[in-house]
């Protein structure tokens, strides 16, 4: 890392700030954009179950009081401010007395399993596939085949969703269509709640992996083209090294940094879910308690979930930053005199 310098950490690290900061701030002001607010639509939802709330306007005013909503709005910025660098979000606004992070923590396991092992899974998949597909060495036979793997990525992950259940749930009955885990099992570190949170997975997880790899496929097909005409892998060739090792570590090693960051900027989803999928299978991650949240106006488990998805993605971008020096000797952030 000689190439890496404090000034540039430094000035990286201000930038993350900055992102940090002006993602949060569109958090806070984009739901008070819309509509309404939680209080009102919780009595409204209360008013259409039971018939009638008595005295709807003095419990609409009172709780808005006493979540702080009839502050101005610069006063409730500044309390946001100081609960995203704290960490605490308060009291849901549609299940109170529940924390926000109460809703969110337990949720936040599943999407982190599911969409991490579906992120990398298709990473590997598709950039080995696109790889394959734009080194000139690949057997004819190879290439003929591999674009058949692209198929499912001309359908929308939710709509591919969509038809495994009807396919695998429905039809042949192989796999559960809905929820995390069977009725009847309790959680745990046991044989039989393991199983079936890999039952209840399995299709959502087919639904992103199987449309997201063609992605990661394509992209990666051209770079490698591009790299198939580079002057250090062409030299490797000409040394007679190793084609496997021309392949993967003058070619896939250098192609691959873009698609490094793109995986980068992805793993803020990994925190928000894939709300579409999730809602779908009725996976309880945090991207259906997201969708939730925003059907009910909830303004605090918003902002839980999408502060935690803005900081997961701007520190994955700043350590990509200070990586690539390691995976590119030919990047360096010396300043020039």
């Amino acid at each position: 890392m000689g190439g890496l310098t404090w000034q540039y950490i430094v000035k990286r690290f201000l930038m993350f700030l900055l992102t940090v900061w002006l993602g949060v701030s569109l958090i806070f002001l984009i739901p008070r954009l819309a509509p309404g607010d939680p209080v009102t639509a919780m009595i409204a939802r209360m008013a259409m179950r039971e018939g009638y709330v008595e005295n709807a306007q003095e419990i609409i005013e009172s709780w808005k009081e006493r979540f702080g909503l009839n502050d101005p709005l610069s006063v409730q910025y500044v309390r946001f401010l100081g609960n995203v660098i704290t960490f605490d979000f308060g009291y849901s606004l549609a299940r109170f007395p529940t924390q926000a992070w109460d809703i969110v923590l337990p949720a936040l396991p599943w999407s982190v399993g599911l969409l991490s092992i579906a992120s990398v899974t298709s990473f590997i998949i598709g950039n080995s596939i696109g790889a394959l597909m734009g080194w000139n060495k690949t057997p004819k036979w190879l290439q003929s085949i591999l674009p058949v793997s692209l198929t499912f990525t001309a359908i929308p992950f939710f709509m591919f969703g969509i038809l495994l259940i009807f396919i695998f749930a429905f039809r042949l009955r192989w796999l559960p269509s809905s929820g995390g885990y069977g009725r009847g099992v309790s959680p745990g570190w046991d044989w039989e709640f393991i199983k079936s949170v890999v039952r209840h997975g399995t299709l959502p997880l087919l639904s992103i992996i199987l449309t997201s790899s063609g992605g990661w496929a394509l992209g990666m097909r051209g770079l490698m083209i591009s790299a198939n005409s580079e002057d250090h892998f062409l030299l490797a060739q000409a040394k007679g090294l190793r084609p496997q090792r021309v392949f993967l570590r003058y070619g896939v090693r250098n192609a691959i940094m873009p698609s490094l960051t793109a995986f980068a900027l992805g793993l803020g989803g990994l925190i928000s879910g894939s709300t579409l999928v999730e809602f779908i299978f009725a996976y309880p991650g945090t991207g259906f308690t997201l969708y939730q949240s925003i059907a009910t106006q909830d303004y605090t488990v918003m902002q839980a979930i999408c502060s935690l998805m803005i900081i997961i993605t701007s520190l994955s971008v700043f350590f990509i930053d200070l990586l690539y020096p390691l995976l590119d000797p030919r990047i360096t952030f010396k300043t020039n005199k």
